[in-house]
């Protein structure tokens, strides 16, 4: 075994072998025990049909009317009896297939929406396209596992069972069989091998960055169509699918080779077995149905131990597969680390009642610049904070190191729990789902009644807008239905149900008008949250104790709100 392949197995093993022996162990091993058994039946009944078959041949070649019957009528009964099994097979397998598959996403999923992992991958250039290594590659990688490992499993059967029947034929064969399966699958590894595995790898890729970059239109399509964008758009397009296209072309060209080997190798085996036999057969030694018999147990001991060459296309794009999968579980399972702040320092996080940092130096999560050195300021209940400097001085990067996102730095942050800190970025995220979980969102199990949530859709006027959808159970395509500031109002209504003790605005009123705004502002202080604002309106700063002023060059400083002025 080549280092490649022992380095291949180790990732394959270290993927597939938890599902062994976590909590659906003893039902999964069953499965696989049921079907060694199937597959025992299956290589019985392969075994009789292929004696049978040598059985009416030869009652043909000697025109026995009374013995070719009786094989017929036997091999009838064989095929009923194997039918049920046959089917069961492909069942149990299929079976064991999306119980191995729910298992495992379930636990990429797990880890991919903790700590915020989904989020952090987005900075992580050396993994591309994760929802599809999720969404697709652990169904191949469990689909394809179980059918080679059945296969493998199968072959041995076969193996045992049919090189009796050819030695007891012919020792010739046995030995030339060998040397022939040795020498395919020599040339198989070493001449398409590494070439074949490197294009598989890059077609995967290719052709999930091609459906990335149609999604990412379709998500995008307002601000592309307002822009013009549509050249520019469609040359990005057609760029990612030339480029899966030029791959493809190159994959196929190597496959191309890599078929005419394959089908040499095989359709030369119609051939040899009977020239190997043919004189025995023609001075009587033996009958023309043993003949038969020898090429069928010839091609099923051939195929139990050339697996490699003829699964190698299949195995190729398996082991491209596995790859991928692989760089996402070292990133996102168990036992491993990530994470953009990795490299560098990282923030410190307390839990306190109070949000207060301390000597807080943030950077970008690459740490290739700073962007706040050194800050230190408490946020004191009821004494709001909004922040304020130009356009890339830090003011949403800082909301994101209080939330715990960019941990690139050094210094600590002391904050309250999850549960009571909320934040609105300018941008509403929309939910897929009813108007009732749009409100309700992030915290679905909240208790509220349908009064008190058209209530709410009252107070950040939105009067009409339950009606309007068809209800609160309305399910409606609601970042399309609804305009940017009546997102910004529902993602209002939010906070206001919450009532966290602090709130961190990120620009969230930025599409409302003064008197809509300056009415949210005040119910939120009528709850008892602190704020905490990013904006540049003067109209807020009453809403607030104190300013943060970011200069854009790494200074700070924090002044009274109360007669603070505005440079433009």
């Amino acid at each position: 075994m080549t280092t490649a392949d022992n380095h291949l197995w180790k990732r394959f093993w270290a993927i597939a072998s938890p599902y062994w022996s976590h909590e659906e162990k003893w039902k999964a091993r069953g499965l696989v025990a049921l079907l060694v058994i199937l597959l025992l039946g299956q290589t019985q009944f392969a075994v009789l049909f292929n004696e049978q078959t040598g059985e009416f041949t030869s009652a043909l070649a000697a025109r026995d009317e009374a013995r070719f019957w009786t094989a017929i009528r036997l091999c009838l009964g064989l095929l009923i009896a194997a039918v049920p099994i046959y089917a069961c097979y492909y069942f149990v397998r299929d079976k064991l297939g999306v119980l191995w598959r729910r298992w495992l996403t379930g636990r990429f999923l797990d880890s991919y929406f903790s700590h915020r992992q989904f989020y952090e991958l987005n900075a992580n250039q050396g993994i591309d396209n994760p929802d599809q290594r999720v969404a697709e590659d652990i169904a191949t990688f469990t689909q394809r596992s179980l059918y080679f490992l059945l296969v493998i499993i199968s072959s041995i059967l076969q193996l045992v069972a049919f090189s009796s029947v050819l030695w007891s034929i012919s020792h010739e064969l046995v030995y030339f069989l060998v040397v022939y399966a040795l020498s395919g699958t020599m040339i198989v590894v070493f001449v398409f091998g590494r070439r074949l595995m490197g294009l598989n790898f890059n077609q995967i890729r290719r052709e999930a960055d091609f459906r990335f970059s149609l999604v990412r239109v379709r998500e995008n399509a307002e601000s592309i169509a307002f822009y013009r964008g549509e050249a520019q758009e469609l040359k990005q397009v057609r760029g990612r699918f030339d480029a899966a296209f030029d791959n493809f072309g190159r994959l196929i060209r190597g496959q191309f080779s890599l078929n005419l080997f394959q089908h040499a190798y095989f359709l030369l085996t119609l051939v040899i077995p009977s020239a190997i036999i043919a004189a025995r057969v023609i001075s009587g030694e033996l009958e023309v149905g043993r003949a038969v018999q020898a090429a069928g147990a010839f091609a099923a001991v051939l195929g139990a131990i050339s697996l490699i060459v003829e699964n190698f296309e299949g195995l190729s794009r398996f082991a491209a597969g596995v790859d991928r999968l692989d760089s996402l579980a070292k990133v996102l399972l168990p036992g491993q680390t990530g994470g953009p702040a990795a490299a560098g320092g990282v923030i410190g996080s307390v839990e306190a009642p109070d949000l207060v940092l301390d000597g807080v130096t943030l950077c970008t999560p690459n740490s290739d610049r700073i962007l706040i050195r050194n800050l230190s300021v408490a946020v004191r209940p009821g004494e709001g904070l909004m922040i304020v400097g130009e356009s890339g001085s830090g003011k949403s990067s800082l909301l994101r190191a209080i939330a715990g996102l960019w941990r690139a730095g050094s210094g600590t942050i002391s904050r309250p729990g999850n549960d009571e800190l909320f934040f609105l970025p300018q941008q509403p995220y929309m939910v897929l789902g009813t108007l009732r979980s749009q409100l309700l969102y992030p915290h679905i199990g909240h208790a509220a009644t349908d009064g008190e949530l058209l209530d709410l859709l009252e107070r950040v006027n939105l009067p009409d807008l339950a009606s309007r959808a068809g209800g609160l159970d309305a399910e409606l395509d609601w970042h399309k239905v609804l305009s940017i500031g009546e997102q910004q109002r529902l993602a209002f209504a939010r906070l206001l149900l919450t009532r966290p003790r602090y709130a961190m605005l990120d620009e969230a009123t930025s599409a409302l008008d003064i008197a809509n705004e300056a009415k949210l502002y005040r119910q939120l202080l009528e709850t008892g949250t602190t704020l905490i604002s990013v904006g540049h309106r003067s109209t807020i700063l009453k809403f607030h104790t104190q300013v943060l002023e970011l200069s854009g060059d790494g200074d700070w400083q924090v002044l009274p709100a109360a007669g603070y002025r505005f440079n433009h």
